[in-house]
């Protein structure tokens, strides 16, 4: 487990963050921002500080950062996020900016069609009132609403930068039609992580993205198992459905690459959107879950498909079993919405 998450809320370890430029999300426009760009801020890593490097506008910061505000008003960015979210939470993370921080910042969203951008037009909702903002940390802001949102649009006051913003929360598939193809398992179309037995390396959510992984970082990776058994991580899917084949990538997993891997499934739909109780309950349901695929070997560093999918009803979860231990950088289950 990330070490980090044994000081983040809920919230922030339980859900994704839509806001990932590696997800899709994108800055839509911003008032300014001079002396560092706002893709910066939807950047997936953690904010780094460089103490020697500068550009020509002034010292290089890893994050969004306007000018020195000199007559009324405050600056604001807006951004497209991966998909339609229900959101949970957020973290205004200002590490790194110490005596350039905004003293304090709100956040609006709007839903838009598929495809539309805000504009004069638009009608925004706040959803976070204005809260107070301090130097070089993380700000984690709760939110419980079941509307989905399109687009965040984050206030700072009056001025300064926000090294990183997460908005945390299950994405919202988009109407697909009867018998339509779909990834179950996409964090774009709201599936999730539930748990899983060891994530000591990576980042486990980045595990269910469409998008390909960038470096050995980028997945679901254990520490070296050192005692009998196997490792394991729980898939609450984006909605009920049949699945036809499923990819899983080792990309990068070279010297850490799973022997070889299985998958039990499970049809359980009050638990989709309960708590965390749920969650652990799950854990414990999952050992007598039925097959869904079996063990099959793996190769290092390779995309493996796998269309021998055992016979089976609408499933809602699935657990993917790694036998031992290492890293999986990629998961997909493709089928259709029972």
């Amino acid at each position: 487990m990330d070490k980090n998450d044994f000081t983040r809320p809920e919230f922030a370890t339980r859900y994704p963050n839509l806001a990932s430029a590696g997800l899709g999300a994108k800055i839509v426009s911003v008032t300014d921002d001079f002396f560092a760009e706002a893709p910066r801020m939807l950047d997936d890593a953690d904010a780094v500080f460089i103490p020697d490097k500068y550009d020509d506008n002034g010292k290089w910061m890893d994050g969004w950062e306007s000018r020195r505000k000199r007559g009324p008003g405050h600056d604001h960015v807006v951004v497209a996020l991966a998909a339609p979210t229900v959101i949970r939470g957020f973290d205004v993370d200002t590490a790194h900016f110490t005596g350039n921080y905004p003293p304090a910042c709100s956040i609006e969203a709007c839903a838009l069609p598929a495809g539309a951008s805000p504009d004069d037009a638009t009608e925004w909702q706040e959803i976070v009132a204005m809260t107070p903002l301090g130097p070089s940390a993380h700000h984690y802001i709760a939110h419980e609403d079941a509307s989905a949102w399109t687009h965040v649009r984050l206030h700072i006051y009056p001025d300064g930068g926000v090294a990183r913003l997460r908005v945390y929360g299950l994405g919202q598939p988009s109407a697909h039609a009867a018998g339509e193809e779909l990834d179950l398992a996409s964090l774009v179309n709201g599936a999730r992580i539930v748990a899983f037995s060891d994530a000591h390396y990576g980042n486990y959510h980045r595990m269910l993205t469409p998008t390909a992984s960038v470096s050995m970082g980028d997945g679901w990776e254990t520490h070296r198992r050192r005692e009998p058994g196997n490792e394991w991580i729980i898939v609450a899917l984006a909605a009920p459905g049949h699945v036809d084949r499923t990819v899983i990538d080792t990309a990068f997993y070279k010297g850490n690459c799973p022997v070889s891997c299985s998958i039990d499934a499970a049809y359980m739909p009050d638990a989709l959107a309960a708590g965390p109780d749920a969650d652990q309950m799950l854990v414990t349901a999952s050992m007598y879950w039925e097959p869904l695929l079996d063990k099959h070997p793996l190769n290092p560093d390779r995309v493996h498909e796998f269309n021998d999918i055992l016979p089976h009803g609408p499933i809602t979860h699935v657990r993917v079993n790694i036998h031992p231990d290492g890293g999986v950088a990629r998961f997909k289950l493709f089928g259709r919405k029972a």
